[in-house]
């Protein structure tokens, strides 16, 4: 094998991921389990009415903490006029609907690229029912949060309609968002004291 070659088996992409880094980072992970172990981490500060600001960068992986980001992701949360807001961004209830529809989306790519399935085209429309009622605590027997959320997946690639399928299910289980909404998960919330 001549070094141009080597260069470009290690350079293999699939749906824009590189094949090599992903079997590498699964190999890392078998042998030393402690490496899989992550934790992320969001701060948020209250603006004004229900606009409030979340700010994302440092988080824990691969056995460290993590210095790769340069810059501060920044998102700001607000409500539509009709939710006492003025429209300063989407609401967290619809950022979970783009957190569900980036994690699926990830989740779908990268178990394909596994498979060796070629992604042609791939988009998801959510639509996510809430009843109000719950978060005003004006009906006990209303949930506060969705009561179902549907997730339409549309895609183009090089393989059956069953392995498709197949996939769309395996993502759904696999999608660390997911699979967090599908499930109770504990939650604590509690004041700051200082």
């Amino acid at each position: 094998m001549t070094p141009a070659t080597n260069t470009a088996e290690k350079m293999r992409t699939l749906n824009g991921l590189n094949i090599q880094k992903a079997e590498n980072t699964i190999a890392a992970f078998k042998a030393d389990k402690n490496l899989a172990r992550f934790q992320f981490r969001a701060r948020n500060t209250w603006i004004n009415g229900g606009e409030n600001r979340s700010t994302i960068r440092d988080f824990y992986g691969a056995g460290r903490e993590d210095t790769s980001r340069a810059a501060t992701f920044e998102f700001t949360n607000g409500e539509p006029p009709v939710l006492l807001g003025s429209n300063e961004g989407a609401n967290p209830v619809e950022f979970l609907l783009h957190a569900l529809a980036g994690c699926v989306t990830t989740t779908f790519v990268l178990h394909a690229m596994a498979r060796g399935i070629t992604i042609f085209e791939l988009s998801t429309e959510l639509k996510g029912d809430i009843d109000l009622q719950g978060l005003l605590g004006l009906d006990d027997n209303v949930p506060a949060g969705y009561e179902q959320i549907n997730i339409r997946m549309h895609v183009k690639a090089d393989c059956s309609e069953e392995e498709l399928d197949d996939l769309i299910g395996y993502a759904k289980q696999h999608s660390p968002t997911c699979n967090t909404v599908c499930r109770p998960v504990p939650l604590v919330l509690e004041r700051a004291r200082t």
